[in-house]
């Protein structure tokens, strides 16, 4: 099983940063022909713990063979060592393409029991190993059995106690003070697996149409930005054989989306306020519709227009055919890009509102609570800016920490920029965490008057850096 405790320079690389940046070593590959003897020569000379099967036409992974493998199904039957890897390989290669996320390549792990995940290029020829020890370093928090618990479970009630277990765990990741990026990694995981859960036990229940789909998640999920108080944000993406059959498959899957909708409800996810629900038929779409619905939002650009935007422009595929959400978000950055008029719209909105920082006092607070909003006033400026920029340079990153370094490398900012930038988002979504835990109030609202001298110290340079960021923003929009 995997555990998801990662060490600094795991921390500093972004949830979502591409998984092919961890290869190490050129690909180790034999074909099936290949004696199992000069196979595990190969993994000795080259010390790596498996070695890909692969076709000697396409170079496609066939099978992974590990040194386990050549003890159990070899060595202890008595086997020859001299036949052929193809008789005792692993078929049923897990891959993921070299444009996967380092999240997406954390959940194939967790959901398939992996120590090794094999990479594919685009024409899917094997390109690389990534292994569990590459992608998790430090294994300071164990969440072996949390994944084993969602993945056994059977029925809704066995899996809303896993779920239940999650949130406990990653309370307690608040309290010992892990970094905020990293509970909020952990958390984005072990929920990911929940609603995979979810989809399989309610797929179980129905006979889905037998066209592509994709499970997307929207807002602070789509961005892998989950916290200790979240609710459920997200829609379905299909693709019929002919448009006109969209509307009658749209009926086929509701019911089922519903299903899932009630389940994770069940699960502590509660249902979104604004109905953005896959059970909502206005949120379950062909990929047309989907295009088209973007389309008129980027054209519209009215103030629900814009509302819309910073809560669907931030998805990603949790279950289904994932390729394509890739597919639709291409087709968004492409289209986002080249409209100038609609990103100076979203900017605008940004910078409405601002950092609460005073002239006199340090923090302009609510005049009835003395409270400061954390998500609306802090994290969400970063969020909004990070958005607007990877829209506009086409940065396919849908994590706030990841978008904000994509820009930054893209239009050439200082590093120690970003870094402090990241900081402060890190920090300000750090004290929302332990405000959530703490539950001392209304989620996100904080009396800074609570917060100890160094902490209201580095707070105030947190919101100084949003306003940095705004100005960025405004300087590049002319507002």
């Amino acid at each position: 099983m995997t555990s998801f405790g990662m060490d600094a320079a795991s921390q500093a690389r972004t949830p979502s940063a591409g998984v092919a940046a961890l290869l190490r070593r050129p690909p180790v590959a034999a074909g099936p022909e290949a004696p199992v003897k000069e196979a595990l020569t190969r993994m000795v000379a080259e010390r790596v713990g498996c070695i890909v099967i692969v076709d000697g036409v396409g170079a496609r992974p066939l099978g992974v063979l590990t040194q386990r493998d050549v003890i159990e199904r070899v060595v202890l039957p008595g086997g020859e060592l001299e036949q052929a890897v193809a008789g005792v390989m692993t078929g049923g290669v897990v891959s993921l393409p070299l444009a996967a996320s380092a999240h997406q390549a954390r959940l194939s792990l967790a959901r398939h029991d992996l120590r090794h995940l094999v990479l594919v290029d685009a024409v899917g020829a094997f390109a690389g190993v990534v292994s569990r020890g590459e992608l998790y370093g430090n294994r300071s928090f164990d969440a072996d059995d949390l994944v084993e618990s969602i993945q056994a479970a059977v029925d809704i009630a066995t899996l809303a106690d896993a779920a239940r277990r999650v949130r406990d765990a990653a309370c307690r990741m608040v309290d010992e003070g892990v970094a905020a990026a990293q509970v909020c990694e952990w958390i984005a995981i072990l929920n990911d697996l929940v609603v995979l859960a979810a989809v399989d036990l309610a797929e179980a229940e129905f006979d889905l149409p037998l066209v592509p789909w994709c499970w997307l998640a929207f807002g602070s999920e789509g961005r892998l930005e989950q916290t200790l108080d979240t609710d459920q944000d997200n829609g379905l993406v299909f693709v019929p054989e002919a448009e006109a059959d969209a509307e009658a498959l749209r009926q086929r899957f509701l019911p089922f989306t519903r299903r899932v909708n009630e389940a994770l409800d069940a699960c502590g996810f509660p249902l979104c306020k604004g109905d953005v629900m896959a059970g909502n038929p206005r949120w379950c779409l062909s990929m047309t519709e989907w295009r088209s619905q973007f389309a008129e939002w980027m054209l519209g650009a009215t103030p629900d227009d814009l509302l819309n935007a910073t809560i669907f422009f931030d998805f990603r595929a949790i279950a289904g055919d994932t390729r394509l959400a890739a597919r639709l978000q291409q087709w968004l950055l492409a289209n986002a890009g080249d409209n100038d008029l609609f990103l100076r719209f979203m900017a605008a909105n940004a910078l409405s509102g601002g950092p609460p920082l005073g002239r006199i006092r340090d923090f302009v607070v609510d005049r009835e609570s003395g409270f400061l909003d954390l998500k609306r006033d802090g994290s969400r400026v970063f969020v909004d800016a990070a958005r607007i920029l990877a829209l506009a340079l086409g940065v396919p990153d849908t994590t706030t920490r990841g978008r904000l370094q994509g820009a930054g490398a893209i239009l050439g900012w200082p590093r120690r920029e970003v870094e402090a930038c990241l900081e402060a988002f890190g920090f300000i979504q750090h004290l929302r965490l332990r405000g959530q835990r703490e539950k001392a109030g209304p989620p996100n609202m904080i009396d800074p008057a609570a917060l100890n001298e160094l902490e209201r110290a580095f707070l105030k340079e947190s919101f100084r850096q949003a306003r940095k960021l705004q100005q960025k923003l405004q300087l590049r929009y002319q507002l």
